[in-house]
Protein backbone atom coordinates (compact mmCIF):
# COMPACT_ATOMS: atom_id res chain seq x y z
CA UNK A 1 0.00 0.00 0.00
CA UNK A 2 3.04 2.28 0.28
CA UNK A 3 2.89 2.87 -3.47
CA UNK A 4 -0.09 5.11 -2.81
CA UNK A 5 2.32 7.61 -1.24
CA UNK A 6 3.73 8.22 -4.72
CA UNK A 7 0.33 9.21 -6.09
CA UNK A 8 -0.56 12.91 -6.12
CA UNK A 9 -2.86 13.76 -3.18
CA UNK A 10 -5.45 15.32 -5.49
CA UNK A 11 -5.72 12.05 -7.43
CA UNK A 12 -5.97 10.14 -4.15
CA UNK A 13 -8.80 12.44 -3.09
CA UNK A 14 -10.57 11.86 -6.40
CA UNK A 15 -10.29 8.09 -5.97
CA UNK A 16 -11.43 8.23 -2.35
CA UNK A 17 -14.48 10.36 -3.07
CA UNK A 18 -15.42 8.28 -6.12
CA UNK A 19 -15.43 5.30 -3.76
CA UNK A 20 -17.80 7.08 -1.37
CA UNK A 21 -19.98 8.12 -4.31
CA UNK A 22 -20.32 4.58 -5.67
CA UNK A 23 -21.38 3.32 -2.24
CA UNK A 24 -24.15 5.92 -2.35
CA UNK A 25 -25.10 4.51 -5.76
CA UNK A 26 -25.23 1.03 -4.23
CA UNK A 27 -27.45 2.30 -1.42
CA UNK A 28 -29.81 4.03 -3.84
CA UNK A 29 -30.02 0.81 -5.88
CA UNK A 30 -31.67 -0.81 -2.84
CA UNK A 31 -34.91 0.72 -4.07
CA UNK A 32 -35.02 -1.96 -6.78
CA UNK A 33 -34.64 -4.80 -4.26
CA UNK A 34 -36.76 -3.48 -1.41
CA UNK A 35 -40.44 -2.91 -1.84
CA UNK A 36 -40.45 -1.45 1.62
CA UNK A 37 -38.01 -1.08 4.51
CA UNK A 38 -39.21 -0.93 8.10
CA UNK A 39 -38.79 2.28 10.04
CA UNK A 40 -36.71 0.44 12.63
CA UNK A 41 -34.22 -0.58 9.93
CA UNK A 42 -33.99 2.97 8.61
CA UNK A 43 -33.49 4.30 12.15
CA UNK A 44 -30.76 1.74 12.78
CA UNK A 45 -28.95 2.66 9.55
CA UNK A 46 -29.22 6.39 10.15
CA UNK A 47 -28.04 5.93 13.74
CA UNK A 48 -25.05 3.96 12.47
CA UNK A 49 -24.30 6.75 10.00
CA UNK A 50 -24.36 9.26 12.88
CA UNK A 51 -21.96 7.12 14.91
CA UNK A 52 -19.57 6.69 11.99
CA UNK A 53 -19.50 10.41 11.25
CA UNK A 54 -19.00 11.35 14.91
CA UNK A 55 -16.03 9.01 15.27
CA UNK A 56 -14.60 10.14 11.92
CA UNK A 57 -14.93 13.80 12.93
CA UNK A 58 -12.73 13.25 15.98
CA UNK A 59 -10.27 10.49 15.08
CA UNK A 60 -9.74 11.43 11.42
CA UNK A 61 -10.22 15.20 11.53
CA UNK A 62 -10.02 16.91 14.94
CA UNK A 63 -7.15 14.86 16.33
CA UNK A 64 -4.98 15.37 13.22
CA UNK A 65 -5.96 19.06 13.23
CA UNK A 66 -4.67 19.48 16.78
CA UNK A 67 -1.41 17.75 15.85
CA UNK A 68 -0.98 19.82 12.68
CA UNK A 69 -1.53 23.05 14.59
CA UNK A 70 1.18 22.31 17.18
CA UNK A 71 3.90 23.95 15.09
CA UNK A 72 1.88 27.02 14.14
CA UNK A 73 1.81 30.48 15.72
CA UNK A 74 -1.81 30.16 16.89
CA UNK A 75 -2.60 27.91 19.91
CA UNK A 76 -3.98 24.54 18.66
CA UNK A 77 -7.10 24.79 20.82
CA UNK A 78 -7.94 28.16 19.28
CA UNK A 79 -7.31 26.93 15.73
CA UNK A 80 -9.51 23.88 16.20
CA UNK A 81 -12.20 25.79 18.08
CA UNK A 82 -12.48 28.50 15.43
CA UNK A 83 -12.27 26.08 12.51
CA UNK A 84 -14.87 23.76 14.04
CA UNK A 85 -17.23 26.67 14.72
CA UNK A 86 -16.84 28.02 11.19
CA UNK A 87 -17.67 24.61 9.73
CA UNK A 88 -20.84 24.36 11.78
CA UNK A 89 -21.78 27.97 10.96
CA UNK A 90 -21.29 27.33 7.25
CA UNK A 91 -23.75 24.45 7.32
CA UNK A 92 -26.17 26.38 9.52
CA UNK A 93 -26.43 29.37 7.18
CA UNK A 94 -26.44 27.17 4.08
CA UNK A 95 -29.28 25.16 5.55
CA UNK A 96 -31.26 28.28 6.46
CA UNK A 97 -30.74 29.74 3.00
CA UNK A 98 -31.96 26.51 1.40
CA UNK A 99 -35.07 26.30 3.59
CA UNK A 100 -35.93 29.94 2.99
CA UNK A 101 -35.79 29.66 -0.79
CA UNK A 102 -37.35 26.22 -1.23
CA UNK A 103 -41.03 27.13 -1.40
CA UNK A 104 -42.44 24.22 -3.37
CA UNK A 105 -45.33 22.37 -1.70
CA UNK A 106 -45.21 19.20 -3.81
CA UNK A 107 -43.40 16.43 -1.93
CA UNK A 108 -41.64 19.12 0.09
CA UNK A 109 -40.38 16.72 2.74
CA UNK A 110 -38.81 14.41 0.16
CA UNK A 111 -37.23 17.31 -1.69
CA UNK A 112 -35.82 18.71 1.54
CA UNK A 113 -34.39 15.30 2.34
CA UNK A 114 -32.61 15.11 -1.03
CA UNK A 115 -31.22 18.64 -0.77
CA UNK A 116 -30.19 18.35 2.88
CA UNK A 117 -28.24 15.16 2.23
CA UNK A 118 -26.71 16.69 -0.91
CA UNK A 119 -25.74 19.73 1.13
CA UNK A 120 -24.04 17.75 3.85
CA UNK A 121 -22.22 15.60 1.27
CA UNK A 122 -20.18 18.71 0.45
CA UNK A 123 -18.30 18.73 3.79
CA UNK A 124 -18.00 14.94 3.64
CA UNK A 125 -16.21 15.23 0.30
CA UNK A 126 -14.22 18.15 1.68
CA UNK A 127 -13.24 16.07 4.71
CA UNK A 128 -11.95 13.21 2.54
CA UNK A 129 -10.16 15.63 0.24
CA UNK A 130 -8.49 17.47 3.12
CA UNK A 131 -7.44 14.16 4.69
CA UNK A 132 -5.80 12.98 1.46
CA UNK A 133 -4.29 16.41 0.95
CA UNK A 134 -2.51 15.96 4.29
CA UNK A 135 -0.79 12.77 3.05
CA UNK A 136 2.05 14.72 1.44
CA UNK A 137 2.87 16.16 4.86
CA UNK A 138 1.89 13.31 7.19
CA UNK A 139 3.19 10.26 5.31
CA UNK A 140 1.94 6.68 5.90
CA UNK A 141 0.02 7.52 9.08
CA UNK A 142 -1.90 10.30 7.33
CA UNK A 143 -2.56 7.98 4.38
CA UNK A 144 -4.05 5.32 6.63
CA UNK A 145 -6.21 7.93 8.36
CA UNK A 146 -7.45 9.22 5.01
CA UNK A 147 -8.25 5.71 3.80
CA UNK A 148 -10.16 4.93 6.98
CA UNK A 149 -12.07 8.20 6.74
CA UNK A 150 -12.97 7.41 3.13
CA UNK A 151 -14.11 3.94 4.16
CA UNK A 152 -16.14 5.28 7.08
CA UNK A 153 -17.90 7.93 5.02
CA UNK A 154 -18.49 5.38 2.26
CA UNK A 155 -20.11 3.00 4.74
CA UNK A 156 -22.46 5.68 5.99
CA UNK A 157 -23.19 6.79 2.41
CA UNK A 158 -24.76 3.41 1.68
CA UNK A 159 -27.68 3.87 4.09
CA UNK A 160 -27.90 7.52 3.04
CA UNK A 161 -28.46 6.50 -0.58
CA UNK A 162 -31.22 4.19 0.58
CA UNK A 163 -32.57 6.86 2.94
CA UNK A 164 -33.08 9.17 -0.04
CA UNK A 165 -34.40 6.65 -2.58
CA UNK A 166 -36.83 4.69 -0.40
CA UNK A 167 -38.84 7.63 0.99
CA UNK A 168 -39.14 9.01 -2.55
CA UNK A 169 -40.57 5.67 -3.61
CA UNK A 170 -43.14 5.86 -0.81
CA UNK A 171 -44.12 9.33 -2.04
CA UNK A 172 -44.98 7.95 -5.48
CA UNK A 173 -41.83 8.48 -7.59
CA UNK A 174 -40.90 5.85 -10.15
CA UNK A 175 -38.12 3.36 -9.36
CA UNK A 176 -35.72 4.91 -11.85
CA UNK A 177 -36.36 8.44 -10.61
CA UNK A 178 -35.82 7.33 -6.99
CA UNK A 179 -32.50 5.75 -7.94
CA UNK A 180 -31.36 8.78 -9.92
CA UNK A 181 -32.15 11.19 -7.08
CA UNK A 182 -30.53 8.89 -4.53
CA UNK A 183 -27.21 8.62 -6.35
CA UNK A 184 -27.22 12.26 -7.45
CA UNK A 185 -27.13 13.38 -3.81
CA UNK A 186 -23.47 12.30 -3.63
CA UNK A 187 -22.22 13.72 -6.94
CA UNK A 188 -20.89 16.75 -5.07
CA UNK A 189 -18.44 14.62 -3.06
CA UNK A 190 -15.78 14.07 -5.77
CA UNK A 191 -15.90 17.78 -6.68
CA UNK A 192 -15.54 19.02 -3.11
CA UNK A 193 -12.96 16.30 -2.39
CA UNK A 194 -10.67 17.44 -5.20
CA UNK A 195 -11.08 21.08 -4.15
CA UNK A 196 -10.28 20.22 -0.52
CA UNK A 197 -7.14 18.29 -1.44
CA UNK A 198 -5.93 21.01 -3.81
CA UNK A 199 -6.47 23.63 -1.12
CA UNK A 200 -4.33 21.74 1.39
CA UNK A 201 -1.59 20.80 -1.09
CA UNK A 202 -1.05 24.35 -2.29
CA UNK A 203 -1.71 26.07 1.06
CA UNK A 204 -0.17 23.87 3.77
CA UNK A 205 -0.76 26.32 6.68
CA UNK A 206 -4.51 25.98 6.12
CA UNK A 207 -4.46 22.23 6.90
CA UNK A 208 -5.49 22.32 10.61
CA UNK A 209 -8.14 24.96 9.89
CA UNK A 210 -9.56 22.90 7.02
CA UNK A 211 -9.62 19.69 9.06
CA UNK A 212 -11.43 21.39 11.94
CA UNK A 213 -13.83 23.12 9.52
CA UNK A 214 -14.78 19.78 7.97
CA UNK A 215 -15.26 18.26 11.43
CA UNK A 216 -17.58 21.07 12.50
CA UNK A 217 -19.66 20.67 9.37
CA UNK A 218 -19.93 16.91 9.89
CA UNK A 219 -20.99 17.18 13.53
CA UNK A 220 -23.59 19.78 12.57
CA UNK A 221 -25.07 17.32 10.09
CA UNK A 222 -25.12 14.56 12.70
CA UNK A 223 -27.02 16.66 15.23
CA UNK A 224 -29.24 18.58 12.81
CA UNK A 225 -30.15 15.89 10.27
CA UNK A 226 -29.18 12.31 11.10
CA UNK A 227 -30.12 11.99 14.78
CA UNK A 228 -33.55 13.67 14.48
CA UNK A 229 -34.31 11.64 11.33
CA UNK A 230 -33.53 8.41 13.20
CA UNK A 231 -35.95 8.94 16.09
CA UNK A 232 -39.18 7.68 14.55
CA UNK A 233 -39.25 4.30 16.34
CA UNK A 234 -38.63 5.54 19.86
CA UNK A 235 -34.87 6.11 19.67
CA UNK A 236 -33.68 2.67 20.81
CA UNK A 237 -32.73 1.43 17.34
CA UNK A 238 -31.06 4.74 16.49
CA UNK A 239 -29.03 4.61 19.71
CA UNK A 240 -27.93 1.03 19.05
CA UNK A 241 -26.92 1.96 15.50
CA UNK A 242 -25.01 5.02 16.70
CA UNK A 243 -23.03 3.01 19.27
CA UNK A 244 -22.21 0.31 16.75
CA UNK A 245 -21.25 2.82 14.06
CA UNK A 246 -18.99 4.77 16.42
CA UNK A 247 -17.18 1.66 17.70
CA UNK A 248 -16.69 0.22 14.20
CA UNK A 249 -15.30 3.49 12.86
CA UNK A 250 -13.06 3.92 15.90
CA UNK A 251 -11.67 0.41 15.49
CA UNK A 252 -11.07 0.97 11.77
CA UNK A 253 -9.39 4.31 12.31
CA UNK A 254 -7.37 3.65 15.48
CA UNK A 255 -6.83 -0.11 15.23
CA UNK A 256 -5.53 -0.04 11.65
CA UNK A 257 -3.54 3.20 11.82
Amino acid sequence: MTWLLTVHPVLLALGGTLFTYFLTVAGAAAVYACRGVSQKTLDLLLGAAAGVMTAAAFFSLLQPAIEAAQSGPVPPALVVGIGFSLGAAFLFFSDKYLLRHLNTKHNRQSILLVFSITLHNIPEGLAVGVAFGAVSQGGPEALMGALMLSLGIGLQNFPEGAAVALPLRRSGCSLHRCFLWGQASALVEPVSGVLGAALVVFMQPVLPWALAFAAGAMIYVVVQELIPSAQHSGGTWATMGCMIGFVVMMLLDVGLS
